[in-house]
């Protein structure tokens, strides 16, 4: 009998989570996932680049870090250290100098070298707890960034959040990376949540000092993605020297240098975006 009322009291505390998360993501306007089939291809800076882009275009907009293993973001943007505000409304996201608010668990842990020892229920758990409880007020644009793969917290995201506009993919040339992604992309196939388009990333490296481009990791494996898969190819973006190094400065590469090649790119790529979103 005392099991069967907790059971019922659990499925009642689901509910109403599930109406929390579907009130408070009713007031953004566009959101958008990001994902990679594999670890290090850029996938974090990408996000935190996405939504600098979009916040220099005049949008009010909020990144949510997902990585709950390696919640980079705040370093991105430099507000690493930040505590967290709490209100009757519920979380208050960490305001960046650019007006982005970001929520990320690195905001809760007790050092920048603590590690996450989660099993995958705990994880999912957070996440649920973040979507439900994060005030993100009005906003024109969320992007989530994801951890690599298709486990649970992709997973949870993807089932999760209502209206998800859709999914960038982060990729590198590489074939290895590109069986990974092709992974991912199937799974967002199969729950039917519309994909945006996929990025190529690290796509030839920019000598700083003669300017030519090299094709460490290959060519085109982004376009071959596309191509194999029906899907939206965005844009490609090379491996810059400076773009790392803006990022551990904690500040995006398309704001602390808005004309170098790359940042030309991230504003071409994020422009495709935009109309894809507001179905232009």
């Amino acid at each position: 009998m005392i099991a069967e009322q907790e059971n019922q009291e659990h499925k009642l505390a689901l509910m109403k989570q599930e109406m929390e998360i579907i009130k408070r993501m009713s007031k953004i306007k566009h959101k958008i996932a990001v994902m990679s089939g594999k670890g290090g291809v850029g996938k974090s800076t990408v996000s935190v680049n996405i939504a600098a882009a979009f916040a220099k275009k005049g949008y009010k907009t909020g990144i949510m870090d997902a990585d709950i293993h390696g919640p980079n973001v705040p370093k991105m943007f430099g507000i690493e250290g930040k505590n967290l505000k709490f209100d009757k409304e519920g979380i208050i996201p960490v305001e960046t100098k650019e007006g982005i608010k970001v929520m990320s668990l690195g905001f809760l842990l007790p050092s920048q070298e603590a590690p996450v020892i989660w099993r995958g229920p705990a994880q999912t758990g957070a996440v649920k707890q973040f979507l439900a409880e994060i005030n993100w007020d009005d906003l024109d644009l969320l992007i989530i960034d994801n951890p690599p793969g298709t486990g649970d917290i992709p997973l949870t995201i993807l089932q999760s959040i209502p209206s998800l506009d859709g999914v960038v993919f982060v990729t590198t040339p590489q074939s290895v990376v590109q069986e990974d992604v092709e992974k991912s992309v199937n799974l967002v196939k199969n729950l039917n949540i519309p994909i945006i388009g996929i990025v190529e990333n690290m796509s030839g490296f920019i000598c700083p000092h003669c300017g030519n481009e090299v094709q460490i990791f290959g060519k085109d494996g982004g376009v071959q993605i596309a191509d194999k898969m029906g899907i939206n190819f965005l844009g490609r973006l090379p491996l810059d020297f400076n773009t790392p190094k803006a990022s551990d400065m904690g500040t995006p590469i398309v704001i602390k240098e808005p004309e170098a090649e790359i940042s030309f790119e991230m504003s071409d790529i994020v422009d495709k975006i935009e109309k894809i979103i507001k179905r232009e």
